[in-house]
């Protein structure tokens, strides 16, 4: 597992690059960090192919959320958008870009993102 510095912190933007070996797959992940948001990219090729985003409510426990891009009955983004939401306490953007959808794959796409935050907070 890698993690590059990615840039710096202009304007209160913090830019984190990381990749890791889970499985037989080589993944890649670039998190933005905004003011009051994350934008979270994971895939292991350029491309935007979904895109969700989702809030923490004071209305409800689980975090709300939305498909913006791509194929809505693909929910790997929402979900990922949610779980990380619910950690966070942020607005979450993710972009799951990823063929590979299965259940326990997705949960160590989590715990890599997860493991990263717990190494650089201050990216995230």
């Amino acid at each position: 597992m890698e993690a590059a510095g990615g840039g710096g912190e202009a304007g209160g933007i913090a830019l984190h690059d990381f990749s890791g070996q889970l499985g037989e797959q080589r993944v890649h992940f670039h998190a933005m960090r905004l003011r009051d948001s994350l934008f979270l990219w994971v895939g292991a090729a350029p491309a935007l192919a979904s895109l969700a985003v989702a809030m923490c409510s004071p209305r409800d426990t689980i975090p709300v959320a939305a498909s913006l891009l791509g194929d809505p009955s693909d929910t790997a983004s929402s979900c990922l958008a949610q779980r990380l939401a619910s950690k966070t306490k942020k607005q979450i953007f993710v972009s799951y870009n990823l063929q590979n959808t299965d259940s326990n794959f997705t949960l160590l796409i989590e715990n890599r993102i997860k493991e990263e935050m717990t190494a650089f907070p201050e990216k995230f």
